[in-house]
């Protein structure tokens, strides 16, 4: 036989074994009847292989892994990292800054107003901090306003406080609340409305009547900008009301643009008094974060230090282009300070540059060089730089073959002598 023929013989041979012991080894395997045995076909042996494949990987499945090891050692990996954590060395946050004890001396100033006013005072409180002469005491009345002078009335409540506190100034923010209708002895006031705007006026001055009378300086913080711009509108035509408080001496502080974009917009994010990206609002929209009320005090802060009285020595301004080297700052130094003051100048002085002529006059005779360079360039001389034309000669130059050339003397052709 020829050897291909032969291994092919042999490989039939070895097939119909393989298939015969699968049968073999799977006893739920029932012989195939005689009409099965016709019918046998190629997908007959694949669902016996298969049966086959399941049986034996049942019988071989490894059994369930044991976690017992794994869990005997979280303990000791716990305690080991516990034990990492006190060898590391710990990084102590840094402290906030202590408040200083007050002196039994020290100025009051009284905050009022709504829930905006008690951020602001907590604002205040936090710049003041170290600064022993100055007390910030909070009296505002979260739920309050001009408008529901049935709920609080400001004008007849600030008596009391004023006398208990002794405050050396007042600042209220007063506002947030007051977007409702006023109940007038002519009626219902609607917002806005022209009797709204004049009855809301009146009941402000009463407050601001109400402190002056005491001589008690007062700065009045206007409202910020809301995340709903209906709110954000209203207090836009309330900050106009405080405004024109102004007339009666009241200090009124502006705080609108420290609370919106370029745009005028609203914003939750925005610089804080460092310049430093920070949160400002609430997620509402309304309240003020830590951030925010640090940046409500830094606008009120300026003209709260002046109404106090704790504006910068006159000293410090000397340290300018009038301060005198060698001279002592300090308050407790005895020398004198040579202060050399200048005359303010006007810009509409002709004689500011130094000339009793505007610009463009015609200039004086005799100015020499500068009576040049106004009517224009000198004329070059020959020989300098600047002379770049052809010299005309006076006299003819002698020539080799003994005849001279006269043109340039004369204006004509060259002529032979």
């Amino acid at each position: 036989m020829h050897p291909v023929g032969w291994f092919k013989t042999a490989l039939r041979c070895l097939c119909g074994l393989a298939a015969l012991v699968a049968v073999l080894a799977v006893p739920s395997v029932q012989a195939p009847t005689a009409a099965q045995a016709q019918a046998f076909d190629g997908a007959a042996v694949r669902e016996l292989y298969n049966r086959a494949r399941k049986q034996r990987m049942e019988q071989g499945r490894p059994q369930q892994r044991s976690y017992t090891r794994e869990r005997s050692r979280k303990p000791q990996q716990r305690a080991t990292r516990t034990k990492r954590r006190s060898q590391s060395p710990v990084v102590a946050a840094p402290a906030p800054t202590q408040e200083v004890a007050k002196r039994p001396d020290a100025k009051t100033v009284l905050v009022i107003g709504d829930f905006l006013a008690s951020g602001l005072a907590e604002g205040l409180t936090t710049v003041f901090r170290e600064d022993a002469g100055v007390r910030v005491v909070d009296r505002a009345n979260g739920s309050s306003g001009i408008v529901r002078d049935d709920f609080y009335n400001w004008p007849a409540e600030i008596g009391p406080i004023l006398d208990e506190e002794k405050p050396a100034a007042v600042v209220i923010m007063l506002g947030s609340n007051d977007r409702q209708p006023i109940k007038a002895e002519s009626g219902l006031l609607e917002p806005r409305t022209a009797g709204w705007t004049e009855e809301y006026g009146r009941r402000a001055n009463l407050l601001v009547t109400a402190v002056q009378e005491r001589g008690i300086p007062l700065i009045w913080v206007g409202m910020p900008a809301f995340k709903q711009s209906a709110l954000s509108s209203d207090m836009l035509a309330n900050n106009d009301i405080y405004r024109s408080l102004s007339r009666t001496g009241v200090d009124f502080v502006d705080v609108w643009d420290g609370f919106v974009d370029e745009n005028g917009a609203f914003i939750t994010t925005g610089p804080d008094i460092n310049g430093q990206q920070v949160r400002l609002r609430g997620s509402d929209g309304i309240n003020m974060t830590a951030a925010g009320k640090r940046k409500l005090a830094f606008y009120a802060e300026k003209p709260l230090q002046k109404a106090l009285g704790n504006a910068a020595a006159a000293s410090v301004g000397l340290a300018g282009p009038a301060y005198t080297p060698g001279s002592d700052l300090r308050p407790d130094s005895q020398q004198p300070l040579r202060v050399v003051r200048t005359v303010p100048i006007s810009l509409a002085d002709p004689t500011l540059d130094g000339s009793a002529e505007l610009l463009g006059a015609d200039p004086a005779p005799g100015d020499g060089v500068d009576l040049q360079i106004r009517q224009g360039r000198e004329q070059p001389r020959s020989g300098r730089a600047d002379s770049f034309g052809v010299e005309k000669r006076a006299t003819p130059l002698p020539e080799a073959d003994g005849t001279a050339s006269i043109g340039s003397a004369t204006g004509g052709e060259p002529v032979s002598r």
